[in-house]
């Protein structure tokens, strides 16, 4: 059981994978300014957040990633990487979940990189954690509350759709300098 579910989960993240890499990829300079407007909503909804873009090393920034699933899902986004302000490299999201899950979503995220190492770590492509088990709802008052875990932290913006979960899974990236 655990095996066949390993290999739908590994078809469901190909096929979106494909499926992602079939639509036009944006120039750097839009991804950019998508990239530097979504933090800017993300201040606009809880400005404490401009604390953690002010101290931290780097942060990814994914404007829009698209998730869906049913009993079987996955998700995709493009994103920019900075560090001390400047983007320096561009990113993807890939996730594969499996379990009870309906449903189909967009949002936005940011990964803090607290110091140099963390960054580091990303950038080396060594990167990958549990989807649903490390990130926080940007909310009024959330970044106040919120610390870093391994260097590490993450906010989440939902930009519309509606999604019912109970699953496991995870997320990968990849990063490519600028």
């Amino acid at each position: 059981m655990h095996k066949a579910a390993f290999h739908l989960l590994i078809i469901s993240t190909a096929t979106i994978v494909m499926l992602a890499g079939c639509a036009t990829t944006p120039s750097d300079e839009t991804l950019i300014r998508e990239s530097e407007s979504t933090v800017a909503r993300f201040v606009e909804r809880d400005a404490g957040i401009q604390r953690w873009i002010d101290q931290a090393h780097g942060y990814a920034v994914f404007p829009d990633i698209g998730k869906g699933g049913l009993w079987i899902g996955g998700a995709y986004g493009r994103g920019i990487v900075f560090e001390q302000g400047r983007p320096v490299g561009r990113t993807t999201l890939t996730q594969g979940t499996v379990g009870a899950q309906i449903g189909a979503q967009s949002y936005s995220q940011i990964i803090f990189f607290r110091d140099e190492r963390a960054l580091q770590t990303f950038q080396r492509e060594n990167f990958e954690f549990s989807a649903q088990a490390t990130a926080v709802a940007a909310t009024s008052g959330a970044a106040a509350t919120t610390s870093y875990e391994r260097g590490v932290a993450v906010f989440i913006m939902s930009r519309g759709g509606l999604m019912a979960e109970a699953t496991v899974g995870g997320q990968k990236f990849r990063y490519q300098p600028l």
